[in-house]
């Protein structure tokens, strides 16, 4: 199924989330909008780490568990997670109990309070990629979605170069995806225009608002 979905409540969607309520909500409350906090991209980013190899309902499902898990993704406190706390999140049955990627969630804050101390800031450092404003690309079809491009590989390379684990392009593709530098709702999806529409704030000042945020 390629093409967007008539729902019972008269709204058409992206084919992706299904029926699925969760799903659903998250498709329609956060893919997509454009996110500009610095510490609610970090979340994202390391939830979508996370995810590699594993479908994002998944994770999604287990957001909150991991929220609790990992301090609200402070990256502060998690920058300093001692080996006997990465254990106990080895023991957590409510996240993905992935050494390496527990591992490199700790080393990505550390390299996340380095850009915030040297730099504008990582929200400014990511949305330059794009330009400081979304991309559309004005999808018909979900087999017409991209699974990575020039942005993503770009945006990946920098990551890495900063010391950021699990942050492949095709990873960093769906992170651009659900934090709204890429608009690839559907066009005929009730979302499509409402993201397109936002009235957006003055991106790349490296300002972060504290706001919450997350999701696939």
């Amino acid at each position: 199924m390629s093409a967007a979905v008539l729902h019972a409540d008269g709204l058409q969607r992206c084919p992706w989330p299904k029926q699925d309520a969760l799903y659903v909500a998250y498709h329609d409350e956060e893919w997509g909008l454009p996110e500009f906090d610095d510490r609610a991209l970090f979340e994202k980013l390391i939830l979508d780490g996370f995810q590699a190899g594993l479908s994002w309902i998944t994770i999604l499902r287990k957001r909150e568990n991991f929220r609790r898990a990992f301090d609200d993704f402070d990256p502060e406190k998690i920058a300093r997670y001692p080996k006997r706390k990465i254990e106990r999140l080895m023991q957590n049955a409510g996240i993905v109990r992935n050494r390496a990627k527990i591992e490199g969630a700790v080393g990505s804050a550390r390299a996340f309070i380095k850009i915030m101390e040297s730099g504008p800031g990582f929200s400014e450092m990511l949305w330059q990629h794009v330009g400081g404003k979304p991309i559309d690309h004005k999808l018909s079809s979900r087999s017409r979605t991209p699974t990575e491009s020039d942005e993503s590989r770009a945006m990946s390379k920098e990551l890495l170069s900063h010391g950021f684990k699990f942050v492949g392009p095709t990873i960093v593709y769906a992170f651009m995806q659900a934090v709204g530098m890429v608009n690839d709702h559907l066009v005929k999806c009730h979302r499509h225009a409402a993201c397109a529409s936002l009235s957006l704030p003055p991106p790349l000042r490296g300002k972060s608002t504290a706001k919450r945020s997350g999701g696939g």
